[in-house]
């Protein structure tokens, strides 16, 4: 199923995804040459929003939690992708240990991690669960529908090498994004592959600088088939020592906003959309819709009551906020049965495996739908982001989902060159946030 776009497919929409079609075979090319410059994360899942004017990532994670909500028809997709994956980051790996999430009772979660061990173990890989949690004295089982479990087992260190307490594994593979930081036990395995490497947990990454890698990549290709990259990028900004609790930075995020909000109306001008423009204030750092709020004026910055502000002010695992990027607003113009509806596609290496819908029902197309406690009704695609099909119109199934696809690995090559420039990176002290000047795509 392909939820019902609720504007009439034409002009940029149409032009553009025409243009995707036409030039497939130059766009594949173009892909294939950039990944013999780099690594591809080893998974990732990206949050795209479709305006019906423009087509864009909204967040990029490189440690996704939602296989469970992938058609089971793209296993073997899955399957094939993943060991195409193993054999470049360790060819000889044959056992896999799998570390997840610290302290969830998320039952949706458990069936993510599930059905990437199912997968891990159709690659040919015994896959065994450690977990990072010094409350875990010992192996606890944990119980799923349909009479499925998981066995989760407590960590050990010996010397440069991380396992279970009879499970000595070659490679060792991250389903926890480190907000809490870098677990000691994780330094210094230089005797096991580690994925994805440590830069990639939010005790180091930035979502700035990811963007600020995806500005290089959607310019580079937005000149390949000569359009304005605008259309498939959000405009972003950085703001810094903040405080929201001490309203510390509060004048110059206003400011920061008020600058972002006048580039969006200019480009709304020029391409004849009339829309309210708005932005959205994200932690520059964190997951699950924390640290998340949707501004359509600066004023509104500054008229935050106490309990806006304690809600901007933590993020997961209970950190302090003292970043923040502002990021364009892309409105979501898809539905399903009434309800705002955004996909979110998923990779495995280079490879496109698949996706889902993200449908709230309780948000408007300029809301962020990944909200904490949200209710949501994940829809699997039905066909495949690989095979656009010339034959039909742009807004079809495939060649929508081709379009998805395309716009999923630009910003997991993103990921790719961002993973590349802090790789030296150990701890969160040593990043540099790009600069809070406003940067809008040209």
């Amino acid at each position: 199923m392909v939820p019902h776009l609720t504007v009439a497919l034409s002009g940029p929409l149409l032009e553009l995804e025409q243009r995707f079609l036409a030039q497939s075979a130059l766009i594949e090319q173009w892909f294939r040459a950039s990944w013999l410059e780099r690594a591809p994360p080893f998974y990732a899942s990206c949050d795209l929003r479709n305006a019906g004017f423009k087509l864009a990532p909204v967040d990029t994670n490189l440690f996704p939690g939602g296989f469970n909500n992938l058609n089971p028809d793209f296993l073997p997709l899955c399957v094939q992708a993943l060991m195409s994956a193993v054999e470049k980051f360790c060819p000889a790996a044959c056992k896999l240990l799998l570390i997840p999430e610290n302290h969830t009772r998320n039952v949706f979660y458990w069936q993510n991690v599930a059905c990437l061990a199912l997968i891990l173990r159709r690659a040919g890989l015994d896959v065994r669960l450690g977990s990072l949690s010094p409350e875990l004295v010992a192996p606890r089982a944990i119980e799923l529908p349909y009479g499925q479990s998981l066995l989760l087992e407590p960590l050990i260190r010996r010397g440069n090498r991380l396992g279970l307490a009879d499970f000595d594994p070659c490679a060792i593979l991250l389903n926890n994004d480190l907000s809490a930081g870098i677990a000691p036990m994780l330094r210094d395995l230089n005797e096991q592959t580690l994925l994805p490497p440590l830069q990639a947990g939010w005790a180091i990454r930035r979502k700035s600088r990811h963007f600020a890698a995806y500005d290089e990549v959607a310019s580079e290709f937005a000149d390949l088939i000569d359009i304005d990259p605008w259309r498939i990028n959000p405009a972003f900004a950085v703001c810094r020592d903040l405080d929201f609790k001490t309203r510390q930075g509060e004048e110059a995020l206003a400011d920061t906003v008020s600058q972002l909000l006048a580039g969006i109306r200019e480009k709304y001008r020029e391409y004849g959309i009339s829309e309210t423009p708005y932005v959205v204030v994200k932690a520059d750092a964190g997951t699950y819709g924390m640290g998340v709020m949707t501004v359509k004026d600066a004023s509104e910055i500054v008229g935050l009551n106490r309990r806006q502000r304690n809600r901007m002010s933590v993020i997961k695992e209970g950190l302090p906020v003292r970043e923040v990027m502002v990021q364009e607003g892309v409105h979501t113009y898809e539905t399903v049965r009434d309800a705002v509806a955004e996909p979110v596609v998923y990779m495995i290496d280079r490879y496109v495996v698949g996706g889902f819908y993200r449908v709230h029902t309780a948000r408007g197309k300029n809301e962020n739908l990944n909200s904490p406690g949200m209710k949501f009704e994940p829809l699997a695609f039905e066909t495949g982001c690989n095979l656009p099909d010339s034959g039909e119109n742009p807004d079809a199934p495939p060649n929508r989902f081709y379009a998805y696809g395309v716009v999923g690995r630009l910003a997991c090559l993103a990921a790719a060159k961002e993973l590349d420039a802090t790789e030296k990176m150990a701890a969160p002290q040593e990043i540099e946030t790009p600069s809070s000047a406003l940067l809008t795509p040209a």
